[in-house]
């Protein structure tokens, strides 16, 4: 006799259907999975074994063979346990053939039978919901699978409430849709004086989605406004929320099993490998410039970062995703991301103080920031020096603005630009102006006469490339958007051009080679 019961394995964010096929034959007791599982879906057997048994249920001396179809497909994680079960479980009789036919069942069993928490929930039950099936799942991630939508949630806590229900014996309540618990509370902008030049640039960065690169001293503050930033960007709306909750449930990094309202921000150690950071390893998973779509991925000490991390940014800050190939799989995941990013001018911090600047200037800075190349220069949109705090400064009273102050005005902008770009008819939605692209601005961020004058001027004399000069477009056009006007004016040009930071040695940011 064979069983059949629906799972799901992971390709990236894609959804795949397995068939988990359960037969039980004469022949020499054993207990075998194929369909090349990996070392968790391997160890399943005893898991379930040891579960069953824990049910007053062993199995019978037979040859089992289970079969995860596709078989040519690989097969990771310990979600396949659950289904497996249920196999077995239909195969002795346990439950009627039919209980489960539309049901997609995924979860971790304990060796007492409990269900544990697995990865991939969310997506797996947006999957189920277009399939018009419904969705077994650990009840720790109820909640997270009821988010999906109009379908039908079973969530036990154990093994044994589920044949109870399917056998009519027990009833389980459908779980109801939770958020993620998270701070409400951020770091304000109150807590930082002087810097003013500083505290504007991170306004119009969060106003735009653009990248931003600070350059200071060690104690200038760097790391603090960007920790603020976070408070200054407007919540996700509800497509926003699905979208980065899905890629956090596959990692298995959905905080609380609930979905997720506030913009993630990440800011791995200058240590992390490129696997880490844009995705890859065994199972080809999301890296943290996939973990920070739609929100913030902060890089302090950029230098410090091996080069070959840095140049695999490249591609994803430019396209707004990151594909992952390896022998075994080849991936994509979503990386639309805002990237902040602090450093020092030189190895030692202190190029423009004469007190601490060390013998080898200005051949210290040429060095240290060579180790950015040119073409992730021109990738960020805004370069701002931070200079030190000076002691007096800070006897000061706090400042005037607050975080809630400053991000009511990005809000504002946000909003402007959601409406704009609402009717654009491009790939993907566009969502703020630093994913606008050349020929859109052409026709939104058009400057006027005496703006355009002077950005083909700039443009000229310091070299700046396409990209470099759509930048500066984009910038303006945000800067606008902050005033809450309607037109790009030679202000705006003058001020996004402001940003376009020289770097040692090279001249102008942007600049061609």
């Amino acid at each position: 006799m064979t069983a059949r019961v629906s799972s799901v394995a992971f390709q990236g964010i894609e959804v795949v259907d397995v068939d988990v096929q359960v037969q039980m034959g004469g022949g020499l007791p054993a207990f075998t999975v194929v369909g090349l599982p990996d070392k968790a879906v391997a160890e399943s057997r005893e898991r379930v074994r040891a579960a069953l048994n824990a049910l007053g249920l062993a199995l019978p001396p037979k040859r089992i063979t289970v079969n995860l179809s596709p078989a040519d497909l690989l097969k990771e994680g310990s979600h396949f346990d659950l289904p497996i079960a249920l196999g077995l479980l239909l195969t002795m009789d346990v439950l009627p053939q039919d209980a489960i036919a539309d049901f997609v069942a995924l979860g971790e069993l304990a060796l007492d039978g409990a269900l544990a928490p697995v990865s991939g929930v969310l997506p797996a039950a947006i999957h189920a919901l277009a399939g018009e099936r419904g969705l077994i799942c650990p009840a720790a991630q109820g909640g997270e699978a009821a988010w999906a939508g109009d379908l039908t949630v079973l969530a036990p806590g154990d093994l044994l409430a589920l044949i109870n229900h399917l056998k009519g014996t027990q009833l389980l309540n459908p779980p109801e849709a939770k958020l993620a618990i998270e701070s409400a509370h951020h770091a304000d902008m109150l807590d930082i004086k002087g810097q003013e030049t500083a505290k504007r640039a991170v306004e119009i960065a969060a106003a735009g989605g653009h990248n931003l690169l600070m350059v200071g001293p060690p104690g200038a503050g760097k790391s603090m406004l960007a920790a603020r930033l976070p408070g200054l960007l407007p919540s996700l709306d509800p497509s926003e929320a699905l979208e980065v909750s899905m890629i956090h449930s596959l990692a298995g990094e959905l905080a609380d099993q609930g979905l997720m309202r506030q913009r993630p921000f990440r800011d791995p150690h200058h240590s992390a490998s490129v696997a880490a950071l844009v995705g890859g390893g065994l199972r080809a998973r999301p890296g943290e410039v996939s973990l920070a779509h739609l929100g913030v991925l902060f890089l302090d000490e950029l230098p410090e970062f091996p080069r070959a991390v840095l140049e695999a940014l490249r591609q994803p800050l430019e396209t707004g995703r990151t594909t992952v190939a390896r022998a075994n799989a080849h991936v994509t995941y979503p990386a639309r991301v805002q990237l902040v990013a602090a450093m020092n001018p030189c190895r030692c911090g202190y190029l423009d103080d004469p007190a601490q600047a060390c013998s080898r200037a200005p051949r210290c800075a040429v060095d240290y920031q060579s180790r950015i190349s040119g073409p992730l220069f021109d990738r960020i949109d805004l370069h701002v020096d931070v200079p030190a705090v000076r002691p007096a400064d800070l006897s000061l009273p706090p400042p005037a603005e607050s975080s809630a102050d400053i991000a009511a005005r990005v809000t504002a902008a946000r909003d402007r630009q959601r409406v704009r770009y609402a009717d654009a008819r491009t790939e993907t939605p566009i969502r703020t102006n630093a994913e606008a692209d050349g020929r859109l601005l052409e026709r939104v961020a058009a400057p006027d006469p005496e703006g355009r004058r002077l950005l083909t001027e700039a443009a000229e004399r310091l070299r700046i490339t396409a990209r470099g000069y759509h930048r500066v477009l984009r910038v303006a056009r945000t800067l606008a958007d902050l005033e809450g006007g309607e037109g790009v004016r030679r202000i705006h040009i003058a001020e996004a051009l402001s940003y376009r930071r020289l770097v040692p040695g090279r001249g102008a940011v942007g600049m061609g080679s």
